[in-house]
């Protein structure tokens, strides 16, 4: 079967030109070519459509081989460019090679000429494998550094919201009902709330989340939200779903996914304002070196598919290339907050997991994710937790937090629990109240990202010697310490920041009344 091949031949002889075609023909190829002899007419060319290789002529009328490669130069263009000549003559040949041809032919030489396409085909598909590699690589660490930065940030942000929200919910408690001040403070909360909700937005960038992972039916979790996305969605969006055949199982958070699915029809309605189509599918498949789409970091293997594809407006490459940006977007102001896909992707990438996007300009826009298969079953729903009877206690508590505002509220919010509280302001000296302290100390309650000694080192040091201790790690984010790409280890206990007054209590008993595995 014949090659197909894209040749712009720069030729002034028309009977040269046919001679050309023929010779690419009896090589086996199948070119389709525009033959042009003018600076104009090849600007033209190259500025219109997309070509494999160019074969010039040296010297013709009103133009040269040496024009076309500076022409070629000039707009970085990566296309090979072969040169024949009536006569080999050296000074002329040394001249295009310095000038970037890739090769200097005798005309007719179908011998030298076939071969040195070939070898021209394949390096121009490796350095655009090269180049497509490297900047996938580029795109990678800047995520990773974008990830790192919303990290950071989410985690201050929640040091600063545990005291917002700890206090409003004192303050609330104090106020008599019917004060008109209670509004005011409920309106504080709300908007602690709201930049909460924010930062577990950049938690779920950065990967810093914690995940309840579960084996899941992805179909079962995509029929589940078929009313919820219709009600988002509208009337004028025409919503089908396809559930592909015998589906393979998947390893992730429910909640999460459920939320990548969300996020991504938000996306499709707002890029369909006058209505359109919007399509969800499952389906089994296989990744392997050439249907990874040139993601180098693709483990080949079986996945499961969840494609998101809608008749919207398209994307062009420019937005195309900072769409998973934190902040990002093309919506007027007010409209979003630029992180609904960031969200995507941290979920996607720390579900082991990969994206892929198809769009252009009015040709819409399809998302495919694939999710590493597991030969597991579904695993049923956990079972409703166990009821606490009181939220109080007496136990010894010895408490860890850096910040001194979500130290003292911690330390409010537990003594008027009941508890005697131990605070200390980093590991160092929480290991010296440790062995200066006569009695028990029941539960031990840390930061996990702490100067010096970590929340986890601590732990570690503690429980050498007070081996009957609990421990409680409160953080704005997880950590390699007790996590693995957001999964708790097992045993391990984690109340994540903010947290409110309630929930703080209820983590304690929770904690302390479990058995020690």
């Amino acid at each position: 079967m014949a090659k197909p091949l894209r040749v712009l031949i720069i030729e002034d002889s028309e009977k040269d030109a046919a001679l050309l075609l023929r010779q690419l023909r009896g090589g086996g190829y199948d070119p389709s070519f525009e033959r042009v002899d003018t600076l104009e007419t090849m600007v033209s060319a190259i500025s219109n459509s997309t070509w494999d290789i160019l074969i010039s002529d040296h010297s013709m009328p009103h133009f040269s081989a040496i024009q076309a490669l500076e022409t070629i130069k000039e707009r970085n263009l990566d296309i090979p460019v072969i040169i024949l000549s009536g006569t080999i003559e050296e000074e002329k040949a040394v001249e295009a090679m310095r000038a970037g041809a890739s090769d200097y032919i005798m005309k007719g030489k179908a011998a030298r000429l076939l071969p040195a396409i070939e070898r021209e085909l394949r390096e121009a598909e490796a350095r655009r494998k090269a180049r497509k590699v490297e900047e996938q690589f580029r795109q990678a660490q800047k995520m990773e550094a974008i990830g790192r930065l919303a990290g950071g940030v989410a985690h201050d942000f929640n040091n600063l919201l545990t005291a917002i929200l700890g206090n409003c919910s004192f303050l609330v408690d104090g106020i008599k009902r019917g004060n008109p001040d209670t509004k005011d403070v409920e309106d504080i909360r709300a908007a602690g709330e709201r930049a909460a909700a924010l930062t577990r937005q950049l938690l779920a960038f950065s990967r810093k989340q914690v995940l309840e992972v579960r084996v899941l039916d992805l179909n079962a979790v995509v029929a589940s939200m078929d009313r919820l996305l219709r009600r988002l969605i509208g009337e004028d969006i025409e919503l089908t779903m396809a559930a592909g055949n015998d589906l393979g199982r998947i390893k992730a958070d429910q909640g999460q996914i459920e939320q990548v699915i969300m996020n991504l029809a938000v996306n499709a309605r707002d890029a369909m304002p006058d209505g359109g189509k919007l399509k969800i599918e499952t389906a089994n498949t296989t990744l392997d070196e050439t249907s990874s789409g040139g993601q180098f970091e693709v483990k080949p293997g079986p996945y499961v598919t969840l494609l998101i594809a809608d008749t919207g407006c398209g994307m062009d490459d420019k937005v195309l290339s900072h769409l998973f940006e934190p902040f990002f977007t093309t919506k007027e102001m007010g409209k979003g907050t630029g992180l609904g896909l960031s969200t995507v992707y941290g979920i996607v990438k720390q579900s082991s997991a990969y994206i892929w996007i198809n769009s252009a300009p009015g040709r819409g826009t399809t998302f495919k994710i694939c999710f590493p298969l597991v030969k597991e079953a579904a695993e049923p729903v956990a079972s409703p937790e166990r009821t606490i009877k009181s939220l109080r206690g007496s136990e010894t508590i010895l408490l860890v937090e850096d910040d001194e505002r979500v130290r003292n509220l911690t330390r409010r919010i537990l003594t008027q629990q009941g508890y005697k509280v131990l605070p200390t302001a980093d590991g160092t000296e929480a290991l010296r109240v440790c062995d200066e302290h006569k009695g028990d100390i029941h539960l031990l309650v840390t930061d996990v990202v702490m100067p010096r000694v970590s929340g986890g080192e601590l732990a570690r040091q503690i429980l050498q010697t007070r081996a009957g201790i609990k421990v409680l790690y409160i953080s704005g984010y997880t950590d390699n310490v007790i996590a693995h790409q957001g999964v708790l280890k097992p045993g391990i206990h984690f109340l994540q920041k903010p947290f409110t007054p309630e929930g703080l209590a209820r983590k304690m008993r929770e904690v302390l009344e479990a058995r020690i595995s």
